[in-house]
């Protein structure tokens, strides 16, 4: 018989020595002197705050990585809101990590004032995954420090690492800005009627135009077709 408690625990366990594997490699392979880490960094936006598993800072630009430590078969897509695993006969969905890092990177460029460009996003699938669709190249499963260091054009300057250096510092020394306290603002985001979650823009209320329920009312994102995010109404009783 299948046991909550137990399996949540296991997956915590799962989780905390997948990214306690990525730290040792990262360390390994990525010399100090030339690429900067910070792990589990919670940085404050306007709209709430976001949780970054893995960055590193080097003059090649910010590497910003976003583990999944999962078994079995991942399908998905750069536009698909969600993705799928299956593992022993069964399905399960979990956020698009590449519109998840895409939030992070957002979040860093608020915070820190740099450009996107200067950003590498990065998703990581700690564990025997294996990935049945076609995936961009910035997807792994395996050889993340050779990626990194493959990237060789020099983004930042070395006045631009020590700045942002210093800014994350600034961060993890903030005592405020823990998982609990990003858990908590994450439920709000969540639960807004009036901010978008996935990017910050305003929610409007739209009709619907088509589907099973023409002329229903629901809320939408106001940078559509940028961003896609809709969320039902509840209906009165």
């Amino acid at each position: 018989m299948a046991n909550p408690i137990r399996d949540r625990s296991m997956s915590h366990l799962r989780g905390w020595f997948g990214e306690i594997c990525t730290r040792l490699g990262l360390w390994f392979w990525l010399p100090s002197r030339t690429y900067r880490q910070f792990h589990n960094i919670v940085v404050p936006t306007s709209n709430g705050t976001t949780q970054i598993d893995h960055l590193i800072v080097s003059t090649y630009g910010l590497f910003v990585i976003e583990t999944k430590n999962m078994k079995g078969w991942i399908y998905g897509n750069e536009q698909d809101s969600q993705w799928t695993q299956k593992f022993r006969g069964t399905s399960y969905r979990f956020q698009n990590p590449l519109k998840q890092n895409y939030r992070h990177l957002c979040c860093l460029e608020e915070h820190l004032g740099l450009p996107r460009t200067c950003m590498h996003s990065i998703i990581f699938f700690i564990g025997e995954a294996e990935l049945k669709t076609p995936m961009p190249g910035n997807v792994l499963t395996h050889g993340l420090s050779s990626y990194i260091r493959r990237h060789r054009e020099p983004l930042l300057s070395e006045q631009d690492v020590e700045q942002i250096i210093a800014a994350i510092q600034e961060l993890k020394r903030d005592r405020t800005l823990n998982h609990a306290t990003h858990m908590a603002s994450l439920a709000d985001r969540h639960s807004s009627t009036t901010r978008c979650p996935k990017c910050g823009s305003d929610l409007i209320e739209r009709q619907s135009k088509k589907g099973d329920h023409p002329g229903s009312t629901f809320l939408g994102c106001k940078s559509y077709p940028r961003c896609r995010f809709t969320r039902q109404l509840s209906q009165e009783p």
